[in-house]
C-alpha cells in the first residue's frame, strides 16, 4: 500500500485530482445512457453486422448470401401476391 500525504497541499491536491477523474466518468455515464446514443450505437452496430454478413473481410460481395436474401424477398413478395388475388 503507498503511503498518504501528509501535508494539506497534497491531500487537496490528491482529492481535487480525484474530483476530476470522477467528474469525467460520471459526464462518460451520462453521455452512455443517452437514449439518442444507445440508439446511435445500436445502429453502427447493426450496420456492421450487415455489411460483416454481405460483404467478405477483404470487400468482396457474398454472392451465395445476397442471392439467399433475394430469393427470400421474391418469394416473399410472391406469396404476397399470391393470398391478394385469392383473398
Amino acid at each position: 500500500m503507498s503511503e498518504q500525504p501528509t501535508d494539506p497541499a497534497a491531500i487537496e491536491a490528491q482529492i481535487e485530482a480525484t474530483r476530476t477523474r470522477l467528474a469525467g466518468t460520471v459526464d462518460e455515464l451520462a453521455v452512455r445512457i443517452h437514449p439518442k446514443e444507445i440508439a446511435r450505437r445500436g445502429t453502427a452496430e447493426a450496420k456492421a453486422r450487415l455489411r460483416a454478413a454481405a460483404m467478405t473481410p477483404d470487400g468482396q460481395p457474398r454472392i451465395e448470401r445476397l442471392a439467399a436474401v433475394g430469393a427470400a424477398a421474391v418469394a416473399l413478395l410472391v406469396l404476397t401476391i399470391w393470398r391478394r388475388r385469392r383473398g
